[in-house]
């Protein structure tokens, strides 16, 4: 199962010149149902035409065991992402790619279909330049405004999970989210902004930008990684 998965994500077409499809995954340590999307989502470690992010969320800690990665504002994201479906469910582990297509549980051929078709349209949007001064980003016109994230994330970490669904197991996360907050808002047209340096040297560093409506989350309109 593990190698046709595997599989079927490395026969995604790679455009190089477009920005990586967003793929978030909402998991939990304390959840029994989540280590195999949290090893799916590490097949998509690498990939230049995928930033895959994960998502830990809180609502598990209950069980017995408090996810050492887990936010509460990770937790409303995923649920407003449910808002936009019309639902007040929430539930790991969940993937949601390019801010629109919602898939349950680790779908590895789902997961496929959806980022081969997020690629297909996807747009050369957001780049990262180097400056005297620092980094900056330079965001092209797309017409549609939206706001532009900084994400900082752990690459990977492995945790030994002592109580819960998952105690006496080591699980290898990848790609954790540690800090998300506004850079931007956006208006949609040409923009050039200055990105602050990172407050951790562990951590790695994307933009993502969002449209936005009626404050749900709605499509990822480019993202870069930060070199």
């Amino acid at each position: 199962m593990r190698l046709a998965l595997a599989c079927a994500l490395s026969c995604i077409a790679f455009t190089a010149e477009a920005d990586p499809v967003v793929v978030e995954l909402f998991t939990a340590q304390g959840c029994s149902s989540c280590p195999p999307a949290d090893s799916l989502l590490g097949e998509l470690v690498g990939r230049e035409d995928v930033l895959p992010l994960s998502f830990h969320v809180d609502y598990w800690d209950w069980i017995g065991w408090p996810d050492t990665f887990a936010e509460p504002e990770f937790t409303v994201r995923q649920r407003n992402y449910a808002r936009v479906i019309g639902s007040s469910l929430v539930y790991t582990p969940q993937f949601v790619i390019g801010g629109q297509d919602q898939i349950a549980g680790p779908s590895g051929m789902k997961l496929a279909d959806s980022v081969q078709a997020h690629r297909s349209v996807a747009r050369d949007i957001l780049h990262v330049a180097s400056t005297p001064n620092g980094p900056q980003l330079i965001a092209a016109a797309t017409g549609q405004p939206g706001r532009i994230m900084v994400v900082d994330y752990l690459p990977e970490a492995t945790v030994r999970i002592l109580h819960g669904e998952n105690a006496g197991r080591e699980i290898t996360y990848h790609n954790v989210v540690r800090g998300w907050y506004l850079l931007a808002e956006w208006d949609g047209g040409d923009l050039t902004v200055e990105l602050p340096a990172p407050a951790d040297g562990d951590l790695e560093r994307a933009v993502v930008a969002q449209a936005f409506n009626d404050g749900k989350p709605g499509a990822i309109l480019g993202a870069a990684r930060v070199d």
